[in-house]
């Protein structure tokens, strides 16, 4: 990285940590109550440039790349932002590149501007209730008819599901095919003004990562274009979320690292400042040499992420190095979150103090992005 690319990223940096300060945790409370920020939090971030990124400006992004959006997900996390922008990442990170590695070129300019200014909000539904991690055994169903598909089925667990305008449904156009019978369609479904067929379901309740939109989605004969389906044939869609899913776990594996590093420096802070038996808890040699083994975890975190942000830019990130980040990464990111609660003592058990929720956002990092054992299955296929 060029010293230009280096100021630019660090003023990136002050912009998203103070998009953080001023516009996120004075309404976290509120959102975690709601169960989803607000849509005005996403058209806030899209005037200051937040949003898509790493999209090219002649499709209304800012250009940039995956480097980019790796700084908002750290300022997030390090803010206590991470639930309420975890949908930001789906949003940018996911949803668009999605639509410009496989839309028409049509259907790009029509799409991503709305997504770069926050007009609309994008997500992507694969997980069923019967289907998580094993994409290719889907029962949501896209039939096609004249110059549309018909979608029936449902899809549960979905990031941005209740607020979204946007979204990438992966479906069966052949249940006979298997992985080859999956094919990715966009929905148009702007909220407030949802097209027949289409509903949304309940927010989901969840232990952690409360502001965070999470909801089902039911699909009763929804009619989309034909021209929306991603790619130039059915059957491709198995291969593009594959193509897609090592960026997906690689923003995991950023918002691991920053947590990992944020939970050091509260827990440190806390020892030093809180006494027990006449002295802080940083004069007791077992503190000292927990905070001492977590930070030196973080540190090495640090550079194996570091390197795959590297490697992705570059364009030579392979599917087993994004699947070795994103296990080990949430594996000590769950770890060291919990060693750090641990020095709190009592006080670390409390909803009110930020390393207990992050105590609780951390566990379904090891889960989503396809679950860690998945994620060692891939890493063995490459030995």
């Amino acid at each position: 990285m060029d010293r230009a690319d280096h100021h630019e990223l660090e003023a990136l940096r002050d912009l998203a940590r103070t998009f953080c300060e001023k516009e996120v945790l004075p309404n976290a409370a509120r959102f975690a109550g709601q169960g989803h920020p607000d849509r005005t939090l996403y058209q806030r971030a899209g005037e200051l440039g937040l949003l898509c990124m790493s999209i090219p400006a002649e499709y209304g992004g800012g250009g940039g790349t995956f480097a980019h959006e790796a700084v908002l997900c750290e300022e997030g996390t390090r803010g206590g932002g991470d639930a309420a922008l975890g949908g930001m990442g789906v949003h940018s990170g996911i949803v668009a590149h999605y639509l410009l590695a496989y839309a028409t070129e049509e259907s790009r300019r029509r799409w991503l501007p709305r997504l770069a200014s926050g007009e609309w909000i994008g997500a992507i539904a694969m997980t069923e209730p019967g289907a998580g991690s094993d994409l290719q055994n889907i029962t949501t169903r896209a039939v096609r008819d004249g110059g549309e598909y018909v979608i029936t089925g449902g899809k549960t667990f979905i990031t941005n599901g209740h607020n979204c305008d946007l979204l990438i449904v992966a479906a069966k156009t052949d249940p006979d095919q298997g992985a080859a019978g999956v094919s990715l369609l966009v929905a148009e479904v702007p909220f407030g003004a949802e097209p027949p067929g289409f509903a949304r379901g309940r927010i989901l309740d969840k232990i952690g990562q409360k502001s965070q939109d999470t909801t089902e989605l039911f699909f009763d004969g929804l009619r989309v274009p034909a021209a929306n389906l991603l790619g130039q044939r059915e059957g491709q869609g198995f291969y593009q979320l594959m193509g897609q899913l090592p960026q997906e776990r690689l923003i995991v594996a950023v918002g691991a690292v920053a947590a990992m590093e944020h939970a050091v420096e509260l827990a440190t802070r806390y020892a030093k400042e809180r006494h027990a038996f006449g002295k802080p808890l940083f004069g007791q040699q077992n503190v000292r040499f927990e905070l001492a083994e977590c930070a030196t975890i973080a540190r090495v975190s640090r550079v194996f992420v570091d390197d795959c942000v590297a490697r992705h830019v570059r364009g030579e990130l392979d599917v087993a190095t994004a699947a070795m980040a994103k296990y080990w990464l949430t594996d000590q990111q769950c770890t060291v979150i919990d060693r750090c609660l641990q020095v709190f003592g009592g006080y670390g058990y409390m909803a009110e103090y930020p390393i207990a929720r992050m105590h609780a956002d951390a566990r379904v990092q090891r889960i989503y992005a396809g679950a860690n054992e998945i994620m060692k299955e891939l890493v063995a296929r490459s030995l």
